[in-house]
C-alpha cells in the first residue's frame, strides 16, 4: 500500500512539475487570460438573464473585447499611416534625413492610399527596400509573428473556458478544504479579484469617456489650427493608457499635443503654442489626476489599499517585465487575503473565530464532548 502511494506521489509531483514549467513558459499570456476572467466574468454572469448557453454568453464576452479592441487598433494604424503620409508629403522630411539611407528615397513621393497608387508604387520599386529589409529579417519576423498569434491563442482559449468552467475549477479546489481555511480564503480572495480586476476595467471606460468628451470640448473652444487631432480616437486610447504605472496617460495627450505643435513650429506660428499648452494642463487636471484620486478608490476593491495596489502596478512590470501589468494585482490580492483570512488562523492568533459554524439547538450553542461512560441515573446523582 506505501509502496503504491509513492508511486502515485511521485507521479503527481511529475506532472505537478511539467505543468509548473508549461505556465511558466507561458506566463504572460496565462496572467492576462485570468486578468480578463475576473475583468469580464460580472458582464459573463448579467447574460444570464438572458437564458444564453455558457459557451455562447462566453463567446459574446470574448467578441464584445476583440471586436472592439481589434477595430481600434485598425483605425489607429491606418490614420497613423495617413497623418505620416500627409505630413511627409506636406513638409520636407526627407531633406532632413540622410541621402545615404536607401528607403528615404521613398519618402520624396509618398504613393497615394489606394488600390491604384499602392500597385503603381509596388510597379515601381517604391517599396522595395522595405521588402528587402523583410526578405533579410524573415526568421526574426516569422518569430514574432508567430509567437504573438500563439500567445493571443492561448490568452483567447483560456479565458474562454475559464468562463465557462471557473466555478468548477473553484469547487475542486474546495475539495482540499482543511478545518473552513481553504473555503474561506478561496472565496474571499475570488471576490477581492472580480471586485479589482472588473475596477480597473471600469476604470478604463469612465476615463476613456473623461478623455473624449474633454478633447472634444478643448475643440469646440479653440481656433481650428490648434485642435487635437481625432480626439475621439485620443480619448480612447488615453483610457487604455491608464492601465500603464507611473507614465500612464502621458503616453498618449503628450505627442497628441506635439503632433499638433509641429506643423505650428514649422509654419512659424509659435504664438497659437500657448493653446496646446493649456491642452496639456487640461489633460493632466480632468483627464489624469482628478479621476485618480475620486475614482480610484471606489475601484479598487473592499479590502486592497489603494497605495499598495498602485505600488503593483508600478513595480510589476519591472520586476516581471510588461506581464507584471497584470500579474502584480493578482500576487498582490492573493497575498494580502492570505494575510487577512488564513495566516491568523493558522498561527493561532484568531482564537476568537470559529473554524466553523457552530452547533446550536434552538439558539443555545452545543459543544461537543466526548460522552460520559457513566449511566444517566449515575450521573444525575
Amino acid at each position: 500500500m506505501n509502496e503504491k502511494r509513492a508511486v502515485v506521489t511521485l507521479f503527481g509531483a511529475g506532472v505537478a512539475v511539467v505543468t509548473a514549467y508549461i505556465a511558466y513558459r507561458f506566463i504572460a499570456a496565462l496572467t492576462i487570460a485570468i486578468f480578463l476572467y475576473y475583468s469580464t466574468r460580472r458582464f459573463y454572469k448579467s447574460l444570464e438573464r438572458l437564458h444564453l448557453p455558457d459557451k455562447a454568453r462566453a463567446g459574446l464576452v470574448i467578441s464584445f473585447l476583440a471586436v472592439p479592441l481589434l477595430g481600434l487598433i485598425t483605425y489607429t494604424v491606418a490614420l497613423l499611416v495617413v497623418e505620416v503620409r500627409n505630413f511627409v508629403a506636406e513638409y520636407p522630411v526627407a531633406e532632413m534625413l540622410p541621402q545615404d539611407v536607401v528607403w528615404v528615397q521613398s519618402l520624396e513621393n509618398p504613393p497615394e492610399l489606394t488600390i491604384q497608387g499602392l500597385a503603381g508604387a509596388y510597379q515601381a520599386g517604391t517599396f522595395d527596400p522595405f521588402i528587402d529589409f523583410a526578405v533579410d529579417h524573415a526568421g526574426l519576423l516569422t518569430s514574432v509573428v508567430s509567437n504573438v498569434l500563439l500567445n493571443l491563442l492561448i490568452v483567447v482559449v483560456v479565458t474562454y473556458y475559464l468562463l465557462i468552467d471557473g466555478a468548477k475549477f473553484h469547487e475542486w479546489l474546495l475539495r482540499f478544504d482543511d478545518d473552513a481555511i481553504v473555503r474561506e480564503y478561496l472565496e474571499t480572495a475570488d471576490k477581492e479579484l472580480e471586485a479589482v480586476l472588473f475596477g480597473n476595467l471600469l476604470n478604463v471606460i469612465l476615463i476613456s469617456l473623461i478623455a473624449i468628451v474633454t478633447f472634444m470640448g478643448y475643440n469646440l473652444a479653440v481656433p481650428s489650427a490648434v485642435e487635437i487631432p481625432y480626439p475621439a480616437l485620443a480619448g480612447a486610447l488615453t483610457g487604455i493608457a491608464s492601465l500603464i504605472p507611473v507614465v500612464g496617460m502621458k503616453i498618449i495627450y503628450i505627442p497628441v499635443a506635439i503632433a499638433a505643435a509641429v506643423p505650428l513650429v514649422l509654419d512659424g506660428n509659435t504664438a497659437m503654442v500657448v493653446y496646446l499648452v493649456g491642452f496639456l494642463v487640461l489633460a493632466v487636471v480632468i483627464v489624469d489626476t482628478i479621476p485618480d484620486l475620486v475614482l480610484r478608490p471606489y475601484l479598487s476593491g473592499e479590502r486592497t489599499h489603494v497605495g499598495l495596489l498602485m505600488l503593483a502596478y508600478i513595480f510589476g512590470p519591472i520586476v516581471f517585465g510588461f506581464y507584471g501589468l497584470f500579474l502584480a494585482p493578482i500576487i498582490l490580492v492573493l497575498g494580502l487575503t492570505f494575510a487577512d483570512t488564513a495566516l491568523p488562523r493558522l498561527l493561532g492568533a484568531d482564537s476568537g473565530r470559529r473554524s466553523g459554524p457552530p452547533e446550536r439547538t434552538e439558539g443555545v450553542s452545543v459543544s461537543k464532548q466526548p460522552p460520559s461512560s457513566e449511566p444517566a441515573g449515575e450521573a444525575s446523582q
